[in-house]
């Protein structure tokens, strides 16, 4: 998650069940946030162990497909309203309701104003979709090309008061940093062909298509790329030990949590990766674009967290940040202090950060240049880092990460390392001989679920599950049960206090002679 953390701490193989406060101790983020990932995976790890990998409550499933073709403009889908989980995670395609505004003087035109959207979302306006027909790849299947699967993408991203300025207390002053950060559930409803999926009939029963489907959700949801971090004193290490302990191999001056993060997927010779000391959490929303020119709401909030000219920024927005699609990091060439601009070394893309409602906003990332190799320094790929596989590569004051050989990357995919003074190295697993352990990405995890099999103008399938209530009536036999007890109970009651049970007899009486009569 981008977002300004000391740490994360949460791991299942430890088994920790909740975190327990002390009295005179410092408060840390990483406590809070450990006990809110306890408690969430607790209550996703027993939704999907009764509900399955997926499935809908039987009478408010949702994520029901109609496709609508033909004889329309555009081919597209309709996304009917309800509840669904993935992998335990509940999604709701519930369309909110609009608000009403107060009516003015002409009713005509509050009418016009008024007219309801559909109940249901479709392809081209769902929440976390953002298609474009105009962008090559978000159309659908042409009919030519039924059958097709659609299905759904889920994962979870973070958002902050620049992406989501309703979570900035305005009560705390325009100076005043924002306060807590929130996490997003990204559900995505997107086609899939037969042939990604392997089948080679025409006309694929239900069993064959989520077969073939889980068989494929199971490569796309796990990562193949590893990756090890370790602090080495380098050779030019400033000696002062005022600044930094003699023997230290982490050679900053404060506490960091450096995240690594796959910029561009897919092979190693194609890949690139960016870092930040900060955890990527240093973004700045943007007011304006004017050529290479940004305006921005503000230039930072000291100097550590401020920009500079060298420094690579991301201009992305609402929509980019949902669709993980890697956009050119651009280096700031000049700036601008009174007027809280920046100029960039070009001109950003046409398609991000040209909509106020999607909020755009430079994230600033770390790097500078490539790491050194072969006594050169790498350049960069569209402004960031290749990756190199089977080599220890160094960031900055001795933090160096290595990449396994033989991964496939994906953009997201992110890892954590936090570097700390007090014993001037970083955080990382080793084994009995100190040798940093691979661990795969502490994220993006990725949900997948099948939901309808389109056959074009011929319809469509559904593939979704769905399961019944637990609760029932209660059967006759058990309602003698408990008369029974209850009989029992009075008695007991009458042995310890007979005035009790004369009373209850009376009354038991006077009710029966109300019946008679």
């Amino acid at each position: 998650m981008h977002a300004d953390l000391s740490r994360l701490t949460f791991r299942p193989e430890r088994r920790y069940s909740a975190v327990i406060a002390q009295q005179g101790r410092v408060q840390l983020d990483a406590d809070l946030n450990e006990q809110t990932a306890i408690q969430l995976h607790q209550a996703r790890t027993i939704a999907a162990d009764l509900i399955g990998r997926h499935g809908g409550p039987r009478d408010a499933a949702g994520f029901k497909i109609d496709y609508v073709g033909g004889k329309h403009d555009i081919d597209t889908l309709h996304i009917q309203g309800g509840r669904y989980y993935v992998d335990g995670i509940l999604l709701d395609a519930t369309r909110p309701a609009p608000g009403v505004p107060v009516p003015d003087d002409d009713a005509e035109e509050q009418e016009q104003d008024t007219a309801a959207p559909p109940a249901h979302w479709t392809y081209w306006d769902q929440p976390d979709g953002f298609r474009d027909p105009e962008k090559p790849g978000d159309r659908l299947p042409s009919p030519a090309t039924s059958p097709f699967v659609v299905y759904l993408s889920v994962w979870e991203r973070a958002v902050s008061a620049a992406e989501d300025p309703a979570l900035r207390e305005v009560a705390l002053g325009a100076a005043m940093p924002d306060t807590a950060a929130r996490v997003k559930v990204v559900w995505q409803v997107l086609p899939l062909s037969l042939a990604a999926l392997d089948i080679e009939e025409t006309d694929p029963s239900k069993e064959v298509v989520r077969a073939a489907f889980d068989k494929w959700a199971r490569k796309q949801a796990t990562p193949t790329a590893r990756l090890a971090a370790r602090s080495e004193r380098p050779d030019h290490a400033d000696e002062d030990p005022c600044l930094v302990k003699p023997d230290a191999r982490y050679r900053g001056q404060e506490n960091q949590l450096y995240r690594v993060e796959v910029h561009a997927g897919g092979e190693a010779k194609d890949a690139t990766f960016k870092w930040s000391r900060e955890n990527g959490s240093v973004v700045f929303p943007v007011d304006e674009l004017d050529g290479t020119w940004v305006q921005l709401a503000s230039l930072g909030h000291d100097d550590k967290l401020d920009l500079d000219v060298g420094d690579h920024v991301e201009l992305t927005d609402t929509a980019y940040a949902s669709r993980l699609e890697p956009l050119p990091l651009l280096r700031i060439e000049e700036l601008d202090l009174p007027g809280r601009r920046v100029r960039l070394s070009a001109e950003p893309d046409p398609s991000v950060g040209r909509l106020p409602h999607l909020n755009p906003f430079l994230r600033r990332w770390d790097h500078h240049e490539g790491p050194r190799r072969k006594g050169r320094t790498t350049a960069l790929k569209g402004g960031a880092v290749p990756v190199v596989e089977g080599e220890w590569l160094p960031l900055e004051d001795g933090v160096e990460v290595y990449f396994a050989k033989g991964a496939a990357y994906r953009t997201g995919d992110h890892w954590i390392i936090p570097a700390r003074t007090a014993t001037g190295s970083v955080e990382w697993p080793t084994n009995a001989a100190r040798r940093p352990l691979l661990r795969g990405p502490f994220g993006i995890v990725r949900s997948f679920a099948p939901l309808a099999l389109v056959k074009g103008e011929g319809g469509t399938v559904d593939l979704r599950l769905a399961f019944n209530p637990l609760a029932s009536s209660i059967p006759a036999a058990d309602e003698a049960t408990l008369a029974a007890e209850e009989q029992a109970r009075r008695e007991e009651q009458l042995a310890e206090d007979p005035s009790r049970g004369r009373s209850q007899t009376t009354a038991d009486a006077e009710a029966a002679a109300e019946g008679d009569e």
